[in-house]
């Protein structure tokens, strides 16, 4: 693809960087629970302005901004250093998957909550015994009257401990094949059947949680895309997942990987030859992300709908990511892990950037078979 900007997209960036230097909304508080207070008023403040889901059509409260101006909006979000919004999983991901699958009865529920941040949700796919197998989830749903009771067992449950609503899937079948017996709810995580536990990271956040839920309530109206139609809802939030991820993260790699040289020179390193060598494989990798970013994004445009090539860009951004954030420690040398700063941080949080969003394994699975057609594993 062309990736010259038409003036109508240069206009779109300078109209953006704008309106993002007129009300940044400053550096964001320490802390869990004031950081994400700090992130809803900012998406308050985008909603208002016409700037939360974008990229969703004008008709649910977008801006029906085309593919093109949703991958410049990731990038001067990330480029401006501005904070990212507090409903993140429900803009990228929950809305979208309403907006293909749901009823207008839903879409008029839900979507206006997940824009000004008022309703915050989830995803409850993984579970502890399942890995990355999704369709070997044993969470279960028994059809009651006028709804389901659900009972299991989620782990890896992002903003689980903030969150209105839970994108839910859990098995409605047992008889039938493994991926034809789930279904797709939408479940209020305010009820006393759901327990919420988080799990504290490495970093000392908790951002992920565990979900412990025994004869949680469902209404029928919460069944999202029909009964026995969950694995086809569950791949089409999971796409619009990994499509989304890449602008803002290449991006992301793209800044760090500017520090890292601003480090080199800093520590007198600039014309040492392997720290250099290290730099110039690392500067070619991330090139080689944001290329691939707007090859996913060309094949959107191409079926209007998020594919799997989504899957090489999580793949590719959580190698370099982790691979740049050691680089930064060894350069930083003995004092590396004996101080706080920022470095530290970010390569403690990279320990997670190959298990999160989809691990490494399946995803060169899903390249390696929907990408480049090759035989799956095993097979003759």
């Amino acid at each position: 693809m062309d990736l010259t900007l038409s003036p109508e997209e240069a206009a779109f960036r300078e109209e953006l960087r704008a309106w993002i230097e007129a009300n940044s909304p400053g550096r964001e508080p320490e802390g869990d629970e004031a950081a994400f207070e700090f992130r809803k008023r900012w998406q308050r403040e985008l909603d208002a302005a016409g700037w939360a889901g974008i990229s969703w059509p004008k008709e649910y409260g977008g801006r029906g901004a085309s593919l093109i101006e949703q991958a410049i909006f990731n990038e001067e979000i990330v480029r401006s250093k501005a904070p990212p919004m507090a409903n993140v999983l429900a803009l990228a991901m929950g809305g979208p998957t309403v907006i293909a699958h749901g009823d207008e009865d839903q879409k008029e529920r839900y979507l206006p909550p997940i824009l000004s941040a008022e309703e915050i949700w989830c995803q409850g796919f993984s579970e502890p015994d399942s890995g990355s197998d999704l369709a070997s989830l044993k969470t279960r749903a028994e059809k009651t009257d006028g709804g389901w009771s659900v009972t299991g067992q989620k782990v890896w449950t992002t903003f689980a401990h903030h969150a209105k609503w839970c994108m839910l899937v859990a098995r409605t079948d047992r008889d039938v094949p493994k991926h034809k017996g789930l279904t797709y709810f939408l479940m209020d995580m305010e009820q006393d059947a759901v327990q919420v536990r988080p799990l504290v990271q490495i970093t000392g956040e908790s951002e992920f949680n565990e979900l412990f839920i025994e004869d949680a309530y469902i209404p029928d109206e919460n069944v999202v895309g029909g009964v026995g139609n969950g694995w086809m809802v569950a791949i089409t939030t999971l796409m619009h997942e990994r499509a989304t991820l890449a602008f803002g993260l290449q991006v992301q790699v793209q800044i760090a990987l500017l520090q890292l040289r601003e480090l080199v020179i800093e520590r007198g390193l600039e014309n040492d030859p392997i720290v250099r060598q290290r730099i110039g494989q690392l500067t070619i990798e991330a090139e080689v992300l944001r290329l691939n970013a707007y090859r996913g994004l060309t094949q959107i445009m191409k079926t209007g709908v998020p594919g799997p090539e989504g899957s090489l860009g999580k793949w590719q951004w959580s190698e370099v990511n982790q691979s740049l954030t050691e680089a930064a420690m060894e350069i930083r040398g003995a004092e590396a892990p004996l101080l706080e700063s920022d470095w530290a941080y970010r390569f403690l949080r990279a320990r997670a950037n190959s298990i999160e969003g989809g691990t490494t394994e399946i995803l060169k699975n899903i390249v390696a078979e929907r990408v480049l057609g090759l035989p799956r594993m095993g097979a003759k």
